[in-house]
């Protein structure tokens, strides 16, 4: 019975903080349908705050429709080529993390090494080195990948790192008297206890990343969410980049929810604060 009260109160508590997490959102709409409703009923051209029927109208043809030149629905496409750069440059920054991550945090000649390099490289501002990589390797999806990866990957590590380095020092001893060699410290004591920290790295590096990605596809690219928005922003078009930005915040949100849930699922012992 206990058991049940508590499992009901975790489920009540959340319903609760998801309602309340809701609530900014909702004045934010009403906010803003209550302003362009104004602007709109003063100026029935007005192109700034457009009113959802606008927006629908707009985006219908994206949609549902294809393009005449290229025969693709332009909204999926676009979508489907963001997701596919950004998924690219997330799974290569979370193995990059991985693999450096754990030898920073387990080797300290290692970590005296490299350690340095890698501060060095997450000090740089990554937007500022997208003209060389352009330059390096084109204006096809590595430069736009390896922006990604530059942009999210030396903090990662430097946090993964971090965090093996913090483990107890004393659980390192036990391992090594019991004759735990330095790969078996690395798989088997520092791994295990990382996972959880490097989904949430994943998920701290997610916002930037997006910013990344949009930048790299507005400056070279003839598909792609950034590369709608900035491409119709020179007519004004604010029906197609309003709910072209709600889409990436959905998008941004579903993955953030998807990975956290998936540590809760595969390491709930990392998650008991949160119950």
């Amino acid at each position: 019975m206990s058991w049940l009260a508590s499992s009901g109160l975790r489920t009540s508590t959340k319903g609760r903080n998801l309602a309340l997490g809701l609530v900014p959102i909702f004045v934010l709409i009403i906010l803003y349908l209550i302003i362009a409703a104004d602007r709109n009923a003063i100026n029935p051209a007005e192109k700034i705050t457009p009113l959802p029927g606008a927006m629908l109208e707009a985006m219908w043809g994206l949609v549902f429709e294809k393009d005449q030149l290229s025969g693709r629905y332009l909204f999926w496409a676009d979508t489907f080529a963001s997701l596919r750069r950004l998924g690219l440059g997330l799974a290569i920054s979370t193995l990059s993390a991985l693999v450096v991550g754990l030898l920073l945090g387990v080797l300290p000649l290692f970590r005296a090494t490299f350690g340095m390099t890698v501060t060095s490289i997450a000090v740089v501002p990554p937007i500022a080195l997208l003209p060389i990589l352009f330059i390096v390797f084109g204006l096809g999806e590595t430069a736009k990948v390896a922006l990604i990866v530059i942009g999210i990957a030396p903090f990662m590590v430097r946090d993964l790192a971090s965090h093996i380095a913090q483990l107890p020092r004393e659980q390192i001893i036990k391992a090594q008297t019991l004759g735990a060699s330095t790969w078996q410290l690395m798989l088997r004591f520092a791994l295990p206890q990382a996972m959880p920290r490097l989904i949430q790295s994943v998920r701290l590096s997610l916002g930037p990343a997006w910013v990344f990605l949009i930048s790299a596809e507005a400056i070279a690219s003839d598909i792609g969410l950034g590369y709608r928005i900035f491409l119709v922003r020179r007519y004004l078009a604010m029906d197609v980049i309003l709910p072209y930005v709600v889409w990436i915040a959905v998008l941004a949100a579903l993955i953030d929810w998807a990975l956290s849930s998936a540590s809760k699922r595969l390491y709930p012992w990392a998650h008991e604060a949160d119950r």
